[in-house]
This record gives structure tokens, sequence and C-alpha cells, in this order.
């Protein structure tokens, strides 16, 4: 099933197109139709191997992925489109579980949403998720290489090519998690609140996801070493120069 109904309003996400991959009717098409007044091209697949195969071919700006699918499961749909071709994935699941948010960042997955969810609060995670994409890209472009690594003990973080290095091994971040980590480590040994990440990284004007800022600093952790990242309880985060830096 597809909707298209671009609107040329000149926003970055205007004309984005969305695959959601979701095996429940009802569902796919609330997202599909809402998504659609939005200006926004979908397509919507309802297994996991024709969500692989739709995020292949159509090349999508974003992917709005369900956990539980027939055949094989989100997570391991999000691990084959990300070894692809990094996207924007939201991730849906029935069951607010902070050890499976933790596995879906792992895998490769942006944001999570736990069923029942409001469809105005998905249409604002993905115009988060496709304003750091478009804002990614306009840096990158801008840049052009020129822009040096910045380089912190073993960690190296190059933000023209958006890759990271620690110890000389490539770490694979998600978008958000990048962006997370630039931001931490661009004012070393400086606490940032929980709500100021929330507004600059996620673009979101309200201190109510919270948890999602805890959640990314608990993938963070777990891909470069739980000794990076200091938490300040009751604050935030501050990024701690590696001892050889």
């Amino acid at each position: 099933m597809s909707v298209t109904s671009p609107r040329p309003d000149g926003s970055p996400s205007a004309g984005a197109s969305i695959l959601i991959v979701e095996d429940e009717p009802a569902i796919a098409t609330a997202i599909a139709q809402r998504l659609g007044a939005e200006g926004w091209r979908t397509e919507v697949a309802r297994d996991g191997l024709s969500g692989v195969d739709a995020a292949a071919r159509m090349q999508p700006d974003a992917v709005v992925l369900d956990v539980m699918l027939p055949g094989i499961d989100g997570l391991e749909v999000c691990r084959r489109i990300q070894a692809e071709r990094p996207v924007p994935i939201l991730m849906l699941t029935a069951r607010d579980d902070e050890t499976d948010m933790l596995i879906g960042l792992g895998v490769g997955a942006d944001d999570y949403m736990t069923k029942p969810f409001s469809m105005r609060e998905l249409v604002a995670r993905l115009k988060a998720l496709l304003r750091r994409v478009d804002r990614a890209a306009q840096a990158s472009s801008a840049s052009d290489g020129a822009e040096p690594p910045m380089v912190i003990g073993d960690v190296v973080i190059d933000r023209a090519q958006r890759r990271v290095h620690r110890a000389e091994q490539e770490i694979h971040l998600t978008p958000t998690e990048f962006e997370l980590l630039v931001m931490l480590a661009s004012s070393p040994k400086t606490v940032q609140t929980r709500e100021r990440l929330l507004a600059e990284v996620w673009d979101w004007a309200d201190a109510s996801g919270t948890r999602t800022v805890d959640s990314h600093i608990k993938a963070l952790r777990r891909k470069l070493g739980a000794d990076l990242i200091r938490t300040v309880h009751g604050v935030g985060y501050a990024f701690e120069p590696p001892t050889s830096a």
C-alpha cells in the first residue's frame, strides 16, 4: 500500500518517504493516513522480509518499524536495513521494557515508542529525526571534509564523514547516537542537562523524553565503553576524556 501526497512547503521533511513495517492492518493504515496528511510519501510492508526488501527498493528517508513481526522480527529487520544503508528508524513495541529498548538501540534504532501511542507524538518524533538527518547532511556538505576530526585520547570523532573510532576500532553509531556523542565531547567535563540534550539533539521542546536520553547514553556506553560518560545524578551527563588524553 502506498500513499503519496507531497507538500512543497520547503521544509526539510516535505515530501519525505517513510517506510512503515507493521503487520496489524488497522495500525499500519492509521499511521500511513496520518503521515500522508503531513505530506509524506508512505509505503507499508506487512512482514519482516517484505520490510527489508522495501527498504532496499525505495531507499526511505525514515522507517517506522514494529518489533513483533511475522517471519523475522523487527530487531533483525533493523540490523539488515542498517547494514545496507544508514537510515533513521523509529521502533514500535507493545512492551514497555527498557531491555527491549536497549536491544533496539543496540541494533541501530534511533528512537522507540510503546504501543498504544499518540499519532501526534509519532509525527513529532519523525519530524525530529528528519530534521537531524537534514542538519547533519548540511553540516557535512558545508565542511566538505575540511573540518578536522575531534581527537580525545583514543577516541576519534570525524564529523565530516560521521565516523567514530576508539583504539583504532571503528564503532558503528546511529545518527542520534553520533549527534549525542558530538554534543557531549564538544565540551569535555561539562555537565549537559537532560533537558538541554533533548532540545539540542532530539529537537524536543519539553522534558518528557528524559528516559530516551538515558537509554541512548546506555547504548553509547555499551558501544564505546562505560568510562567515557559520567552520570551526574538528577542533572545529566558529562563526557570524560580517556585517561590517556
